[in-house]
């Protein structure tokens, strides 16, 4: 996903890795959600979100769109994301009394927040999005433990070639002749990694590296 702002205009002007300390700590939201409301498209799903949610929930992709996620268009390309619902644009997993239902197998989005990811070079940092969580006092936290990961070397390889990939079909979908080259493009990519069900009981990235084999790019 590529944005078009000035990363000087929106974080402290520093990049982290997983070993430095940042300002995220927020009391355990201390009964705040605000960041889980208004968030309208933004929080994009990635195949491992996918996996975590079907594995977690217990719903198939195809439940999953029934209430809590949608399909959305980024940057030419067509992937899924969560529902905000209501007046005031809840997140779907919310529950009443305003805590996140699926916490220990939330997306990578939400994991991050208030963190965000700069790719470069073949690889990515972090950086803090200054005014995006409404704490006012934020404690240091290592970045790692912050995003609360499992096995992160594997989850960073992970990031990194799914970043190339979605940027390489960006560009295909850009040069496409017609409309039904795009679709074509946006069809495969949700059916191999998303709609085609992951086995619960087996490794995610191994199934991520067979589908990613036979997905012709």
């Amino acid at each position: 996903m590529r944005r078009n702002v000035d990363l000087k205009e929106i974080s402290d002007g520093k990049l982290y890795t997983e070993n430095d300390m940042a300002k995220v700590g927020c009391n355990d939201c201390a009964g705040c959600f605000a960041c889980c409301t208004g968030m309208g498209e933004s929080i994009i799903l990635d195949p491992l979100d996918i996996y975590r949610l079907t594995c977690g929930t217990g719903l198939t992709m195809e439940q999953l769109f029934t209430v809590h996620i949608k399909l959305n268009v980024v940057d030419g390309l067509t992937l899924p994301c969560l529902v905000m619902a209501g007046d005031d644009e809840r997140c779907t997993f919310l529950n009443s009394d305003g805590r996140c239902s699926i916490h220990k197998y939330r997306p990578g989005v939400c994991r991050l927040f208030p963190l965000g990811r700069v790719y470069k070079n073949g690889d990515f940092k972090y950086f803090l999005q200054t005014d995006e969580c409404k704490s006012k006092v934020r404690t240091k936290v290592k970045v790692g433990k912050w995003i609360d990961v499992d096995r992160p070397r594997e989850n960073r390889a992970f990031l990194n070639v799914w970043h190339n990939l979605l940027n390489e079909l960006e560009e295909k979908c850009r040069k496409a002749e017609d409309l039904e080259e795009t679709k074509e493009i946006n069809l495969k990519l949700l059916r191999t990694f998303y709609f085609m069900p992951y086995e619960k009981t087996a490794d995610f990235y191994e199934q991520f590296e067979r589908r990613l084999a036979a997905f012709p790019v």
